[in-house]
């Protein structure tokens, strides 16, 4: 099992998740969000190299007394991150005890895929762009029917107070009032509270 591996960014303090993390990014995305932040992982020239589970252990296990101090761990993000689902699980299944796993995910990925990690995962970023489809697609070029479906598992399983939505302001695609609305939607689907809404800076160029 291997993952296309971009970067592991070390030290970050309470940005994904609790303690100090390694934040893991990797290739791929299925989706085209028209301000991508890190659009090169969707491009064959991006650098990149194909790391074992055994290889990423010990690449970041450099920091495990942060970890262990801090209630801290691992982020998988990218790109998307449950792209990787196998590779994950098998992290986890691997990785010291007294780490914690964290995902930052679309969730738009098949109901099968979030499974294979549902039972490892300490913490879930979601950034659902907006709970409207009409918007979604239009910033995104694909439906949130899986994202919706998806954060109805999640609560289902009881794991809603893992979840933290990221809800952001986009410019020239939503507005503060659809971000409401977006908020009411997700705490009728499962009570999600740690919600947060924030304006996203478009970048130039």
């Amino acid at each position: 099992m291997l993952l296309p591996l971009i970067s592991c960014t070390r030290l970050r303090m309470e940005l994904d998740g609790d303690g100090v993390t390694t934040l893991v990014a990797a290739k791929g995305c299925p989706l085209s969000c028209r301000y991508c932040i890190n659009s090169d992982i969707l491009s064959s020239e991006v650098p990149f190299r194909n790391v074992s589970v055994s290889e990423l252990i010990e690449q970041v296990r450099i920091d495990d007394l942060y970890f262990q101090a801090t209630g801290g761990g691992i982020a998988f993000g990218g790109g998307e991150s449950l792209l990787h689902a196998d590779f994950i699980k098998e992290f986890a299944e691997a990785m010291p005890e007294g780490w914690k796993l964290t995902v930052e995910t679309s969730l738009n990925v098949p109901a099968l895929v979030l499974r294979t990690v549902i039972s490892y995962v300490d913490m879930y970023i979601v950034d659902i762009k907006d709970m409207n489809d009409e918007i979604y697609r239009a910033y995104t070029g694909q439906s949130n029917e899986r994202v919706v479906s998806n954060l109805r598992l999640l609560a289902s399983e009881g794991l809603s107070d893992r979840v933290k939505v990221r809800v952001p302001l986009i410019p020239g695609y939503n507005t503060r009032e659809d971000c409401a609305r977006s908020v009411d939607m997700l705490k009728g689907i499962g009570s999600f509270k740690q919600i947060e809404i924030f304006p996203y800076i478009k970048r130039e160029g």
